[in-house]
């Protein structure tokens, strides 16, 4: 299994660099702006959310199309793998545009839902009525890297987004502190870093597209189909998402300081955002390598990488487990001065931390179904977490000790229900469909 595991690692480690720098867009936003204030830090935390889920629910650009393409690949069409890719970056414009102008108008009714107050809402909608306009190169990002994934291509994407995190750390802290922008000075920042990030990435997908002689103009069959495939996968990230967002409201009535529940749930979800992208590196490779290895109608490949990526993850998690447990006591005044912030967030990582194994086994089969186009199970799935989670986690708001039981309903029944309907659709033979065209 050496050359399994050297497989696994060339697509993973550069995947891993480049999903580390994604939630540093959130990581340095949360430092930067948690040293402005608490109401600061509360509203990045609102508008961090609404902004997450609008584009979240577009992930399917990224997982869709690394799947579509590596099969495509698997079989031996490049010309029509890129082709699907360029339909999948047509589709991104459209979709970006439709979100950037409903955010852009209703950007103050989708932060006040959270009823945090006004002062929170403010700096909310002061961040999101910004943030909004990189929507459409964040679309692009995503359909663009699904491209060069799906043709076995991390480092690309690692190199790009590296250097776009620098660019937007160095962005934010002028506008904020150099021109005294604000938390609006953030949000401007990470703006401008996505457009460029964006120009570079369909550049070179571009590039390789005409190389192959795929055409550039609009298909409007290829983007409906695109579009179609992704009906799916945008369910299944819509309950994710939903699960994501009950849990900040049970946040909001878990305490007496909504204020300071919220900035603490803030730091903690950044912190777990951060170790997901990092353990999803397992994901990104295993998309690409069953993508592929199905596509060439490699069942028993399938089955023997599939068992190499679960060991990974296991060891990803227990890893990151150990290091977010280690580090607890101590990061609190990273993201904010505030002393109860502090004091509420170390029980919060440690039960985090625990969930980390569980995380890195759901994340690395949830990689393997989509690069399979399990689309489907994983959206029925997701309904069934998020029926079960959301009362859970709102009775466990209305009990004692602050945040804790919240994270507890996070890990135990968000985290823990994915596994046991993960593990189990893994080990039976459905998903292992074969040939370069994804499963309806």
């Amino acid at each position: 299994m050496i050359s399994a595991d050297r497989e696994i690692l060339r697509l993973a480690v550069p995947a891993f660099l480049a999903l580390v720098a994604e939630p540093l867009f959130l990581l340095s936003d949360a430092v930067v702006v948690g040293h402005l204030g608490t109401a600061e830090l509360a509203g990045l935390g609102i508008a961090g959310a609404v902004l997450q889920t609008l584009v979240g629910l577009c992930v399917f650009l990224a997982y869709g199309t690394t799947a579509s393409v590596a099969r495509r690949l698997g079989a031996g069409d490049l010309r029509g793998a890129l082709t699907q890719g360029i339909d999948g970056c047509w589709l991104a414009v459209i979709i970006g545009s439709v979100v950037t102008v409903v955010g852009a108008l209703f950007a103050r009714p989708l932060v006040e839902v959270f009823g945090a107050g006004a002062a929170v809402s403010d700096q909310a909608t002061a961040y999101l009525s910004i943030a909004i306009f990189g929507t459409t190169p964040l679309l692009l990002m995503l359909a663009a890297t699904g491209v060069l994934r799906g043709l076995q291509d991390t480092r690309t994407p690692m190199y790009v987004a590296v250097v776009g995190n620098l660019a937007n750390i160095a962005l934010n802290v002028f506008f904020v502190y150099g021109l005294h922008l604000g938390i609006g000075g953030a949000a401007l920042g990470s703006v401008l870093a996505q457009i460029a990030s964006a120009a570079v990435l369909v550049a070179v997908v571009v590039r390789a597209a005409r190389g192959e002689g795929a055409t550039l103009r609009p298909d409007r069959r290829g983007i409906v189909s695109a579009a179609h495939a992704g009906v799916a996968l945008v369910l299944r990230t819509l309950t994710l998402r939903a699960c994501l967002l009950v849990g900040t409201y049970a946040v909001t009535i878990a305490g007496s300081d909504a204020e300071v529940d919220l900035a603490t749930h803030q730091i903690a979800i950044t912190l777990w955002t951060f170790l997901a992208f990092s353990l999803d590196a397992l994901a990104i490779a295993a998309q690409a390598i069953t993508g592929r290895a199905l596509g060439a109608a490699d069942v028993e490949g399938t089955r023997l990488l599939t068992r190499r990526m679960l060991r990974w993850g296991w060891g990803a998690g227990i890893v990151t487990g150990l290091l977010l447990a280690g580090v607890s006591p101590f990061v609190g005044p990273l993201f904010s001065p505030d002393l109860e912030v502090q004091r509420m967030l170390v029980p919060v990582l440690l039960v985090a931390a625990a969930g980390q194994p569980i995380a890195g086994v759901v994340f690395v089969l949830d990689g393997i179904l989509i690069g399979a186009g399990d689309g489907a199970y994983l959206a029925w799935a997701g309904l069934g977490v998020l029926a079960l989670y959301t009362p859970v986690v709102l009775l466990a708001a209305r009990g004692p000790g602050d945040l804790v039981p919240v994270w507890l309903a996070f890990v135990v029944v968000f985290m823990g229900v994915r596994f046991l309907l993960l593990t189990r659709r893994a080990q039976g033979t459905a998903w292992l469909v074969t040939g370069s065209t994804d499963p309806k």
